[in-house]
């Protein structure tokens, strides 16, 4: 790659969306489009949230939120990088989708009615389409 990336944050100081969640959502969707790529190193948290003006908790919610979803991992002092996320989203959205089934069942849900309501969850998160 013949430039370097580099991480682009913007709040939205209107918006519905909490601060962190902002950071979450914006470094998730870098990381998975390709614009970060694997190996990124992050800004450190107090870097970070000087720059964008934020307390410093903030972003350090949103870099454990972000390595709870498997997209970033912290390498203690060496600081935070943009993991292979493919695979740990994938498998964690599996294993999700396969406990949700089997309380679907277990709370008597016939199949159409579990679907309905994955259907409304995915409409809830991602916006009225689909």
């Amino acid at each position: 790659m013949s430039s370097p990336q580099h991480l682009r944050i913007i709040l939205d100081p209107r918006s519905a969306d909490a601060p962190f969640e902002q950071v979450r959502a914006r470094i998730a969707d870098q990381a998975r489009s390709g614009a970060l790529p694997v190996g990124y190193r992050l800004p450190t948290v107090r870097g970070l949230a000087d720059e964008l003006g934020i307390a410093a908790n903030t972003v350090a919610k949103a870099y454990r939120a972000l390595e709870a979803d498997g997209v970033i991992e912290t390498r203690g002092r060496n600081g935070s990088f943009v993991a292979a996320a493919g695979e740990a989203a994938d498998k964690e959205a599996a294993t999700a989708a396969a406990d949700y089934a089997r309380r679907a069942h277990r709370l008597g849900l016939d199949h159409d009615a579990a679907l309905a309501a994955v259907r409304d969850a995915l409409r809830a998160a991602y916006g009225t389409g689909g």
